[in-house]
């Protein structure tokens, strides 16, 4: 696409996802396949993205559930290469939404970018008789173009979420992200962005970046749940036969304010003992009020998708 002006190229890289899925037929939004239709494909013929600088590169084309090591670090590095050339002004990446929220992290965690990194996303394929797709493009680049945006967000149903703050809380409806008692960050509105509080901003871990683009594998952090009825033995199993497995963290999300059954309670303060790093948080993925009697720390008031990758960051510092 042609260039509107000196320096305002935006760079759209491709994770695959339901934005670029296909079903055969139209009237079908559930039985589709993701990561499907070419990341340059998806932005044809589209009204509102005619005359702008465009740059196409596909990075990836898989089903965001199955997103591995090798697939984020591919993508950091495309992101962090984009950030440096004087030319991009954002870049806009195309990602399934089962695990948007995660990468989001991910990016705004090891990169922090001054420039907008908008991830974007469809709950509909590209062949549904009304995909969700195409505006959502649309709208991340609009974001993605607006002045004073930085740091890593996610746009989706016209509602632009912190990457710190996002989350998927529905499994069908095209607004299916929420971002707690944080609200948005903004509005895009028939292509116009409409700011309600302040863009993300943190203190890049440039050190950590690197030592994440160059690992082979990740220390392995485990994720259970406290629930009625649980027991010593699913924490008890993770470390058998003096820890065989590896396990080097424990993230326990915990019932209402991080509450946990004392059984489970119990065989996490062995393992801690053990020297695995233990860290609480939520069911509801909210952070939760501290008190005094809390047995564990938690990680900044992150969701448990997230406090995971906290964790797994942590402790691959050594």
């Amino acid at each position: 696409m042609a260039r509107d002006q000196q320096g305002s190229c935006i760079v759209v890289l491709g994770m695959g996802g339901t934005i670029a899925g296909r079903a055969e037929r139209a009237d079908d939004n559930v039985g589709y396949r993701a990561g499907q239709v070419p990341v340059e494909d998806l932005a044809a013929g589209l009204p509102a993205l005619a005359g702008l600088h465009l740059r196409f590169e596909q990075v990836a084309q898989i089903n965001s559930k199955d997103m591995r090591l090798a697939d984020l670090q591919r993508l950091l590095k495309r992101v962090q290469d984009c950030l440096v050339d004087p030319e991009v002004q954002g870049v806009l990446i195309t990602h399934g939404t089962d695990t948007i929220e995660e990468t989001a992290y991910l990016l705004q965690t090891l990169l922090a970018p001054t420039k907008p990194v908008v991830l974007t996303c469809a709950m509909r394929p590209a062949t549904a008789v009304s995909p969700d797709g195409p505006q959502n493009l649309c709208d991340a680049v609009a974001v993605a173009r607006c002045p004073g945006a930085k740091g890593v967000v996610v746009v989706c149903a016209g509602r632009v979420h912190s990457a710190t703050d996002v989350a998927k809380v529905h499994p069908y409806r095209t607004d299916p992200f929420a971002s707690g008692d944080a609200g948005a960050v903004a509005q895009v509105e028939e292509g116009q962005v409409r700011v309600f509080r302040p863009w993300p901003g943190e203190s890049a871990h440039t050190a950590r970046l690197v030592t994440f683009l160059a690992a082979k594998d990740l220390p392995r952090v485990a994720w259970v749940d406290s629930h009625s009825g649980a027991q010593a033995w699913e924490v008890d199993v993770l470390l058998a036969n003096g820890n065989a497995a590896g396990v080097r963290g424990i993230v326990v999300a915990g019932t209402g304010n991080a509450s946990l059954h004392n059984d489970l309670e119990e065989s996490l303060k062995r393992a801690e003992t053990a020297g695995v790093r233990v860290v609480l948080g939520t069911r509801s993925g909210l952070p939760m009020v501290p008190y005094a009697t809390q047995p564990f720390p938690q990680l900044d008031g992150l969701s448990p998708a997230k406090a995971r990758w906290a964790l797994t960051l942590d402790l691959l510092d050594g």
